[in-house]
């Protein structure tokens, strides 16, 4: 999926959706209930398990996160060799965000710092929602990719609630750690609020990636020109 030249009107829509936390995709119909309900019984686990503790949360959710792009990917590529068939950019795409998920991971391990009983946690969660998340997209890709979409929106709101602690001086504004000033190409002089930004934009952008794949194989016309931006620092990758 390559981001077309959209029009100056197009573009502003596009970039309001960049990091608005209250973008969300109505459910229609069974797939996207289930996918809506078993997101909300996932935030209020980790609501409960965490509260405001966002560094530790998110090393745990992009843990999780990061494997819905490769077991799509996987799946859609062992499809295509079975009925020889394009896979439309899909492949590389699925790639990209498990990539992009695991960038998030090596970032905020470097900001919380995770105790052994959190990498445990960690370890039991990988493999738990590993074998799910694959059993899901076998039977229903449409459902798993609207739980991943209903999962980014989640995201989304986590990390402007990150914002909000940062701004109110409730979590200390460290400074960026080197492996994501290296990754998002950032300045010398970033912090953690910065992190968050380019996180936040990342996580908006596979929102709407993954809402516009279960749409589209739900049959329905997907604009992807709306979809929130393709991060600028991952340019080179998808060159």
């Amino acid at each position: 999926m390559v981001n077309k030249i959209l029009s100056p009107d197009r573009q502003g829509l596009a970039e309001e959706r960049l990091a608005a936390p209250d973008v969300h995709h109505e459910p229609h119909g069974f797939s996207d209930r289930f996918a809506l309900g078993f997101t909300k019984l996932l935030r209020f686990s980790a609501d409960t398990f965490f509260a405001k503790r966002y560094g530790h949360r998110a090393i745990v959710l992009e843990t999780v996160a990061a494997v819905p792009g490769m077991v799509g990917a996987t799946i859609q590529h062992l499809t295509c060799l079975r009925r020889m068939k394009d896979d439309d950019g899909w492949i590389r795409t699925l790639m990209e965000e498990a990539e992009n998920e695991r960038m998030h991971l090596m970032t905020f391990i470097e900001v919380a710092k995770p105790t052994y009983f959190e990498r445990l946690v960690i370890q039991i969660a990988q493999a738990v929602f590993y074998v799910g998340f694959f059993l899901l997209y076998l039977v229903s890709a449409r459902t798993a990719h609207r739980v991943v979409g209903y999962f980014e929106e989640e995201a989304v709101i986590s990390y402007t609630l990150y914002l909000k602690e940062i701004d109110e001086g409730r979590s200390p504004n460290v400074p960026a750690p080197d492996i994501a000033k290296h990754y998002w190409k950032m300045a010398p002089d970033a912090t953690l609020r910065d992190v968050v930004l380019v996180v936040r934009a990342d996580e908006a952008h596979h929102r709407d990636v993954n809402h516009g794949f279960a749409s589209s194989l739900n049959g329905e016309a997907v604009d992807h020109g709306l979809s929130a931006p393709y991060p600028a620092h991952a340019a080179e990758i998808r060159a």
